[in-house]
């Protein structure tokens, strides 16, 4: 009988099926549109998930041929090749995106200008930065070339034209931001909940780090790499930072940097970073460059009057400036390293 007794437990152990799969973090990361991007999804099909991540780095490979000044034959290419010509044909994504530069134009009163392209040939902080300062007499010839309002897009007939020959776009603080936003909707395509996707400044998270919240921390603007001086808890939500320490040389004791205010053909200053948290990362991309240019103040006014905007700023005197629907949410670990 006990014999009997053993072998009626094993055979209830067998019928028992597998242990059930937990999910795991699955992460993958490598260079696109000029930045690390870095993927991670909590998940139980490792196979399947790696298959999705593979079509966001595709994506975002498409993306980059189109709006990419680097890239031979893109949309921004060809459109800065006809400036001041007939409207020429651009793919859906372009338009989507040039529209919402024009609406982040409109919101910052020109502070936020795709046209601020023009100057990249002088100020150079992309991967051809030199490091040296623009004569004055070449930021001003170019100052005339710069107006938001020179980009035409007819969404209808998908095409769009810069209305004086010589002005020039550049997509470098918002194409990202799109990019993000496409790519996690392609994650939530393929089944995933719980995920996370970060390309440079911009980030988007979804659901849950685990059985955790997701805590994104802030970057102290004069602190060490990946020192945080802040966190705040998002779910299904992106945080975006465009700051003075991202690209940047300094000469003579002197701070330059990528930010350029389209109005002076020269770095913004009086602020040091902005943070920008909302649930659209291009919206995200384009505020924490557009509130930068506007400095603290005004910054601060156009994140407390846009809906499910919210945002922290460190001013050039290293104040922190924190708007009120953050109350609550985020956590001030330490100032922000008081150097220049």
């Amino acid at each position: 009988m006990p014999r009997l007794l053993l072998i009626g437990a094993l055979l209830c152990a067998s019928c028992a099926g597998p242990e059930p799969v937990t999910p795991h973090p699955v992460e993958r990361s490598r260079l696109a549109m000029g930045s690390q991007l870095r993927l991670l999804a909590w998940t139980t099909d490792e196979a399947s998930t790696v298959a999705a991540f593979d079509q966001v780095f595709r994506e975002f490979d498409r993306l980059e041929s189109l709006l990419s000044i680097w890239k031979p034959g893109s949309d921004v290419v060809r459109l800065n090749q006809a400036a001041g010509g007939a409207p020429i044909a651009i793919s859906p994504d372009t338009v989507t995106v040039l529209e919402a530069a024009a609406q982040a134009s409109e919101w910052t009163g020109g502070k936020f200008d795709i046209t601020f392209g023009v100057y990249t040939d002088i100020w150079k902080f992309d991967h051809d930065q030199d490091n040296t300062i623009p004569d004055q007499r070449a930021i001003d010839a170019r100052r005339t070339l710069v107006d938001a309002r020179l980009v035409q897009v007819d969404r209808a007939a998908r095409t769009a034209a810069i209305g004086k020959a010589g002005a020039r776009i550049h997509l470098g603080g918002i194409g990202k931001g799109y990019a993000v936003d496409r790519a996690a909707a392609l994650l939530r395509a393929r089944g995933l909940g719980d995920f996370l996707i970060q390309s440079g400044g911009d980030l988007y998270v979804a659901g849950q780090n685990g059985a955790m919240p997701w805590k994104l921390g802030i970057n102290d603007p004069r602190g060490a790499a990946n020192q945080s001086f802040a966190t705040v808890e998002i779910s299904d939500g992106t945080l975006s930072t465009s700051g003075d320490y991202e690209r940047f040389f300094i000469k003579d004791g002197v701070r330059y940097h990528h930010l350029i205010d389209p109005d002076t053909g020269e770095p913004a200053r009086g602020t040091r970073s902005v943070t920008i948290v909302t649930d659209s990362a291009m919206l995200a991309d384009v505020l924490s460059t557009g509130a930068f240019i506007l400095g603290p103040a005004a910054g601060m006014a156009l994140i407390e009057r846009l809906p499910r905007v919210e945002g922290v700023i460190v001013s050039a005197t290293n104040q922190v400036l924190v708007s009120s629907g953050l109350t609550g949410r985020l956590t001030l670990l330490a100032s922000p390293t008081d150097t220049p």
